[in-house]
C-alpha cells in the first residue's frame, strides 16, 4: 500500500540521518580523545533529553495531528543537522559542536519516536500491523546500521562536513514522505481490529493479556544493547585494533545484512511462534554472541556481528509488535514514550558502567558487561507478572465499534 511504503521510506531516512550524525560525532571524538568515555558522553548527551522528555512528548503525540508533528520534527532536524558543518567550517570547537548538535537533535528525536509509532498505529490496518512492524523495524534498524557504513567510509574518504550535509538531506526526504501521506485520518478501530489486538497480546499459557510494563521492559532493553554496542564498536576497532573508519563501516555493513535477513526469516518464524517467545530467545542469544564478539579481533567481528544482528533483529521486531498491540490507538504515543524514556535512562547508566569497565581494561570486558546487563533485563521481563486482566470480550455484532483498553493504563 502507498501509505505503508511512504511510512517505511520516511522511517529509514530519519533513522539514517539521526545515526549518521551520531556516528560521525563518535568517530570525530574517538580520533580526538581516544577513550570510550568520550564517546559514551556523546551517547549520554543524546539519551538524556529523550529519557526526560519522552513521556511528556508521548502525550503530545496522542493529542495533536501526528502527520504534522512528524513533518515538523524532520524540518527541525534538517536545520539542526546543517548547523554542525557550518559551525565546524567557521572554526568552532569540534567537541562543543558535536555535543551541542547531537543534544539538540535528541530533543527532536524524543518527540519523533512516539509520533512515528502513533502514526503507524493510526494509519496501518490492524490485520496488517504485525507484518508491517517487521518492515518498519527493519527500515529503522537498517538505517541505524547503514549509518555506520556510510559514516565510516565517508569520513575516511571525504571528511566530516560533506557527510553532515548529506545527513541534513535525509531528514528532508523523510519530511517529503510524510507530507505525501493523506491528511484524512482513518475511521476508529472495529471489532476485527480488537480481535487482532487480543491475539497479539494474549498469553497462550494463561489466557491473560500481557502487562504493558512487562512489554515495555522487553522492548526498552533493546535500545540499551544497540546504543552501547554502537559506542563499543568504534572504540574497539579504532582505538584497540588500530584499524581505520572504513573497517568499522564494513563490519557494520555486515550487521545491516544480518538484520535484513532477520526481517525475512521473522515473517516465517512468526507463523509458528508467539512474539514473546521470539523476543526472549532472540535477546538472550544476542547476549551470548555479544560476549564472543570481543574475543577474536576483526575476524570475530566479521563473523559474529551479522549473526548478532540476525537474532537481535527478530527479537526487536517481535518486541515492537508486542508493545504496539498492548496499547490502543489513543494511548500508543504514551506507551512508546514510556518505553523510550525507560530504555534511554537505562542506557545512560549502562553506558557509564561499560565505558568505565572498558577504559580500565579493554573492549572484551565491555562486550561482556553489555551482554550481562542485557541478559538481566531480558530475564526480568520474562519473570514479571503477566497482569491479571482477562482477555476482553468482543461485541456480538462485528460492525460495532470498540476500543480495546491497554493491558495496563500508562501513567
Amino acid at each position: 500500500m502507498r501509505t505503508e511504503r511512504l511510512l517505511l521510506g520516511a522511517a529509514f531516512a530519519t533513522a539514517l540521518g539521526n545515526n549518521v550524525q551520531l556516528i560521525s560525532g563518535a568517530l570525530l571524538m574517538i580520533r580526538q580523545q581516544h577513550t570510550m568515555l568520550s564517546v559514551g558522553w556523546l551517547f549520554i548527551a543524546v539519551a538524556l533529553p529523550q529519557a526526560l522528555l519522552s513521556p511528556f512528548f508521548g502525550r503530545l503525540a496522542d493529542r495533536f495531528d501526528r502527520r504534522r508533528l512528524w513533518i515538523a520534527c524532520d524540518l527541525c532536524s534538517t536545520g539542526l543537522a546543517l548547523a554542525l558543518p557550518l559551525w565546524l567550517a567557521a572554526g568552532g570547537s569540534t567537541a562543543v559542536g558535536v555535543y551541542g548538535a547531537n543534544f539538540a537533535l535528541a530533543l527532536v528525536s524524543a518527540l519523533f519516536l512516539p509520533v512515528s509509532a502513533a502514526l503507524v498505529k493510526e494509519r496501518v490496518d490492524a490485520a496488517r500491523l504485525r507484518r508491517f512492524n517487521g518492515g518498519f523495524e527493519t527500515a529503522t534498524q537498517s538505517g541505524m546500521l547503514l549509518s555506520a557504513t556510510v559514516g565510516g567510509l565517508a569520513v575516511q574518504r571525504f571528511g566530516a562536513p560533506p557527510l553532515l550535509v548529506f545527513n541534513a538531506a535525509t531528514f528532508a526526504v523523510s519530511a517529503v514522505c510524510a507530507a505525501l501521506l493523506s491528511r484524512r485520518r482513518p475511521a476508529p478501530a472495529t471489532a476485527p481490529d480488537a480481535a487482532v489486538h487480543v491475539a497479539a497480546t494474549a498469553d497462550p499459557a494463561t489466557g491473560t493479556v500481557l502487562s504493558l510494563r512487562r512489554v515495555i521492559v522487553l522492548y526498552a532493553q533493546g535500545s540499551v544493547v544497540v546504543t552501547v554496542f554502537n559506542a563499543l564498536l568504534p572504540t574497539f576497532v579504532l582505538a584497540e585494533l588500530h584499524r581505520g573508519a572504513g573497517t568499522f563501516g564494513a563490519i557494520d555493513a555486515l550487521g545491516s545484512l544480518g538484520f535484513l535477513l532477520a526481517a525475512a526469516v521473522y515473517q516465517k518464524l512468526a507463523r509458528r511462534h508467539r512474539d514473546l517467545r521470539i523476543a526472549l530467545a532472540g535477546f538472550l542469544v544476542c547476549n551470548v554472541l555479544m560476549v564472543l564478539q570481543g574475543l577474536f579481533g576483526v575476524i570475530g567481528l566479521v563473523l559474529l556481528v551479522p549473526c548478532g544482528a540476525f537474532v537481535f533483529g527478530q527479537a526487536r521486531i517481535a518486541s515492537r509488535n508486542l508493545l504496539m498491540a498492548a496499547a490502543d490507538t489513543a494511548t500508543v504515543g504514551r506507551a512508546f514514550g514510556r518505553a523510550n524514556a525507560g530504555g534511554l535512562a537505562a542506557t545512560i547508566a549502562a553506558m557509564l558502567v561499560v565505558a568505565t569497565v572498558t577504559d580500565h581494561s579493554d573492549a572484551r570486558y565491555g562486550f561482556a558487561t553489555t551482554a550481562l546487563l542485557g541478559a538481566l533485563a531480558t530475564l526480568s521481563a520474562a519473570l514479571l507478572h503477566r497482569g491479571p486482566q482477562r482477555t476482553p470480550a468482543l461485541p456480538a455484532h462485528p460492525g460495532t465499534a470498540v476500543t480495546v483498553p491497554p493491558a495496563s493504563e500508562p501513567a
